[in-house]
């Protein structure tokens, strides 16, 4: 391969014999222009959910303007690793380019997973379990402590503390975190319930129920006072399945959320949601075709 001037012996360090792309500008950085098939994600970096939609719109914006922002990568043996802008590689492969402007890092596993999370960070892409995770592996991986780490993605130590004990969670319950059903205020309250099983029921009443954090807490203050246990028992955890399988087949009659609520052992009430004026007027209508 031709020696180009001025690049420098690191940069012919990183540019081998296999590698096919360009030097497309020489300013702060290499850039270079890599087939897309030898530029491959990083297993290990710490956002694991994309969003479909916003992947879509930034294919189109990249068909339009093109990638605006080069894709930090790692050479790894036969291909290069993605360090920051898994996103954009990934909406560059949506439209099957076959070329993607890359800068070559020489990074250490730890800088890796550091670069990768400030990233995300700081565009706010990782939801709060992914978040967790990338923290609890430079903790354990890397020995750093939690202050330490909070330094190194500029946040306090007790927010690295409360994002962690959110992995205390039951997988389920993270899960719902993940897929923005529950937020992480939701969890941070329900990590007062020792049983797994009741909080992941408690989550899926907060999602049902649309709860805020604040009426959140007050159902787990509920549920901990022995004197309240029975009546959330029976109105807010531990639905008899009779009345579950009742509550879902009123569910598919109005095509809306419903709720059964037990007082004692005969009576109760039921709940039935509607979130606009149309919506209630379908409702009526329901209820008057079944007259």
């Amino acid at each position: 391969m031709t020696r180009k001037r001025g690049l420098g012996k690191g940069l012919n360090a990183l540019i081998t014999d296999e590698l096919e792309g360009k030097i497309i500008q020489d300013n702060k950085n290499i850039i270079l222009k890599l087939p897309i098939n030898q530029v491959e994600p990083n297993r290990k970096q710490p956002r694991k959910v994309f969003d479909e939609d916003a992947l879509q719109e930034l294919s189109e914006s990249i068909i339009v303007h093109g990638i605006i922002q080069p894709i930090i990568v790692a050479k790894k043996k036969g291909y290069y690793e993605i360090i920051a802008g898994e996103r954009r590689w990934r909406a560059a492969k949506v439209i099957k380019l076959k070329e993607i402007p890359v800068i070559v890092k020489d990074y250490s596993d730890e800088e890796v997973l550091e670069v990768s999370l400030i990233e995300n960070i700081q565009r706010e892409s990782l939801n709060p379990i992914e978040e967790a995770l990338a923290y609890r592996r430079l903790i354990v991986e890397f020995g750093l402590r939690q202050d330490e780490v909070g330094e190194k993605v500029s946040k306090s130590r007790s927010a690295i503390t409360n994002r962690l004990r959110l992995l205390n969670l039951d997988k389920k319950t993270q899960e719902m975190i993940m897929d923005e059903m529950i937020s992480s205020g939701h969890a941070i309250a329900l990590l007062s319930i020792e049983d797994t099983n009741i909080q992941y029921e408690l989550a899926n009443k907060i999602f049902d129920n649309k709860l805020s954090v604040r009426e959140t807490e007050s159902m787990v203050k509920e549920y901990l006072n022995p004197k309240k246990k029975k009546s959330i028992s029976k109105e807010v955890i531990l639905l008899d399945p009779v009345y579950k399988k009742i509550e879902n087949q009123v569910k598919e009659i109005f095509g809306t959320k419903v709720s059964i609520r037990k007082k004692d052992k005969q009576s109760g009430k039921i709940e039935i949601d509607f979130y606009s004026k149309d919506d209630l007027d379908r409702i009526l209508e329901i209820i008057q075709s079944i007259q």
